[in-house]
């Protein structure tokens, strides 16, 4: 369905599943805005990778910085070795409640461009376990956004869309590549070097190299 001339907040972190979000917003015919957050991530060359990506899409970017270092509590923002074994449970990757503060700040974004549409690339299916990356996460806060806002007191209705929610790696890589998504703008790797270069080993390169391969497609990551 296109929605020619609707405005649309797209969270951009510069890796893969978002890239592919914004194109597919773009796609559907939305006046795409995106919006960064830099939140203290140690892997701070997906910042730079974002600001590619927007260039490139002829997208506005926007960039708002949040301290969750601060918070602590993950290998993304403390000093704690990012797992590269996989494993049980919820890994050390996960940020508490990083979902819930980006989303939040979409929210007031899209509220003041008078946008009801937030498009983030949350995916249930090739993901590391982390519980603000389902459904019903995305369910709850559209109803937050409903009850804790302007917008929504005065009738308006958010809607969060998650394109690729159920989507594999490799469906997803095949979806961005058919919409001309230069996956080598991107970086994904949660402890890139200072040049953007991948580990090759954490869960996040793991994921996406097996989607390349299940899609059959060249891998333009750059390894270290």
């Amino acid at each position: 369905m296109r929605s020619a001339g609707k405005r649309a907040v797209v969270l951009l972190s510069g890796g893969l599943d978002s890239a592919t979000a914004l194109a597919v917003a773009r796609d559907e015919g939305y006046e795409c805005h995106a919006l960064t957050v830099d939140y203290g991530q140690r892997h701070r060359t997906e910042l730079a990778a974002a600001a590619r990506v927007a260039k490139a899409m002829d997208v506005p970017m926007r960039t708002v910085a949040v301290d969750l270092r601060a918070i602590g509590g993950s290998a993304l923002t403390d000093d704690i070795d990012v797992p590269e074994a996989g494993g049980e449970g919820i890994p050390a990757t996960y940020v508490p409640a990083r979902n819930t503060v980006l989303l939040g700040l979409a929210l007031g974004l899209a509220e003041t461009l008078e946008a009801t549409d937030i498009f983030t690339g949350m995916n249930a299916v090739d993901y590391s376990g982390y519980p603000d990356c389902r459904p019903e996460f995305v369910a709850a806060f559209e109803r937050l956004a409903a009850l804790g806002t302007k917008a929504g007191a005065e009738g308006g209705r958010f809607h969060v869309h998650t394109p690729l929610m159920e989507l594999s790696k490799a469906e997803i890589v095949a979806l961005g590549s058919g919409l001309g998504m230069d996956y080598g703008l991107t970086v994904s790797c949660y402890q890139a070097d200072e040049a953007g270069r991948a580990c090759g080993r954490c869960d996040s390169c793991r994921f996406r190299a097996e989607g390349f391969r299940a899609a059959g497609l060249p891998d333009p990551t750059r390894y270290r």
